[in-house]
């Protein structure tokens, strides 16, 4: 049972503290000099545009030397972007402070630059469904993971298993089975002593990170309750399916709208909340109960077979409650993400006992990485947290779709595997119903 004692130091602490070494790697040359170290993106969208552009910024020593996405537009249109000095300008943004440097480099500045380490050779562009195997066993040192999370735990254990460093995007997986799968390899991950970095950014920002140590503390008293919201529009990557897309292709290019690949707003998007509490309380929950439905999403194919709105009560260990909620409703309506943890003394957002801003924690993920694998800052591996957390949120979902509570004993035991076991981009998938509670059943 993980310590969920309010005072002292969280699991997550004690591993980061018991790792912070400089790592000595024979067979690792590049980035602990002036060769720079190669990444590989595998997921070519927004959200992996954003990660290079961010890594870029964040670092010096490395450069982008592969790309990998199932749909070749997804991935040249990235390519583009990266190699636009416009668009680059706007993924930046404000102005950034490298470490040694004594003046801010600008938009410009790193557009320019930009140009300088984007090297993405047409050999290296991978496409296809075992597009992310390639790019694997190809000659990169960092391989970044920024696909719908459905793909997750299959990439995680093949590029740990290939021996390489990992930028993950969260959450990491849809189901029990694919954590649990990611939790394996986050474990290899470990011994090998490879690096991995999440996209729970909020572990690389410094007012979160300065108001959870003071918590843990004593700053607001014994922990009492905790409180989420993740109250926000509805998210498409599609607004329709063109006539020549199979099944497949439709599920994927329109991914938030079906649980296999998504795995619902509460494990896509609602997962920084949670894991947030998680780390204010150091572990997972014990136990959920949780409610759901649809109150517009019915009627067009457009919205696959997630639900709109969600709520759930967890437990953990020590007796504290947490209930979150999390809804994705159309313009129009209330919208606010936020979190609040009640303690004896008094209670905090998780942002307001620190004036520590820092820079973009987008940027700073990113920074974290390479020093850890260049052993110039502490060593990084988030694996089991970011793993705990997703199934942490996969709990909260089956409880809302079954109806029932659902233990972590039980969720850690489930056999549920929503994965296809055949990819093609014409192949006929129709999804599942939506859960119905009282009908649908955990397994």
């Amino acid at each position: 049972m993980p310590n969920t004692s309010t005072a002292g130091p969280s699991r997550r602490t004690l591993l980061s503290a018991a790792s912070a070494f400089t790592i000595v790697r024979p067979e690792l040359v590049r980035g602990q000099g002036k060769e720079k170290l190669r990444a590989g993106i595998i997921g070519c969208g927004g959200r992996g545009t954003q990660a290079v552009t961010d890594m870029l910024t964040g670092t010096e020593n490395v450069e982008l030397v592969a790309m990998a996405d199932v749909f070749e537009d997804k991935l040249e249109g990235s390519l583009k972007r990266l190699r636009d000095p416009g668009v680059v300008k706007r993924y930046v943004g404000t102005p950034v402070m490298r470490k040694g440097q004594i003046k801010e480099m600008t938009a410009e500045d790193l557009a320019k630059e930009f140009a300088e380490r984007v090297k993405v050779e047409p050999d290296k562009h991978f496409v296809g469904f075992d597009a992310f195997d390639k790019l694997i066993k190809s000659d990169v040192d960092i391989v970044m993971l920024t696909t719908p999370p459905g793909y997750r735990p299959q990439h995680f254990e093949a590029a740990v298993n290939a021996g390489k460093h990992v930028f993950t995007e969260k959450p990491i997986a849809t189901d029990p089975v694919g954590c649990r799968r990611f939790m394996a390899a986050a474990k290899l991950a470990e011994q090998k002593k490879r690096t991995v970095v999440s996209g729970a950014q909020r572990h690389a920002q410094k007012n979160y990170i300065e108001t959870v140590a003071k918590i843990k503390s004593g700053a607001i008293g014994d922990i009492r309750a905790c409180y989420s919201k993740y109250l926000s529009g509805p998210v498409f990557h599609a607004q329709g399916r063109d006539e020549k897309w199979g099944d497949m292709e439709w599920q994927h290019r329109n991914w938030y709208s079906f649980v296999w690949i998504c795995g619902d707003q509460i494990v896509e998007q609602h997962f920084h909340n949670i894991d947030f509490i998680n780390w204010v309380m150091g572990g997972h929950p014990v136990k959920v109960v949780a409610s759901g439905g649809i109150s517009w999403r019915k009627g067009k194919e457009l919205y696959g077979n997630i639900y709109d709105h969600m709520a759930s009560d967890f437990e953990y260990a020590n007796g504290v409650r947490y209930s979150s909620h999390c809804r994705q409703y159309p313009r129009g309506v209330f919208n606010e993400v936020s979190d609040m943890i009640v303690g004896t003394k008094g209670a905090s957002n998780g942002l307001d006992l620190s004036t520590e801003k820092g820079i973009n924690p987008y940027v700073q993920e990113h920074t974290d990485l390479v020093n850890s694998i260049r052993g110039t800052g502490p060593y990084q591996n988030q694996g089991m947290a970011i793993a705990e957390s997703t199934m942490t949120c996969i709990m909260g979902r089956e409880s809302a779709y079954s109806g029932t509570m659902v233990t972590w004993d039980q969720i850690m035991a489930s056999q549920l595997d929503l994965q296809p076991k055949a990819f093609d981009y014409k192949l006929q998938m129709a999804p599942p119903e939506l859960p119905e509670p009282g009908k649908y059943k955990l397994v």
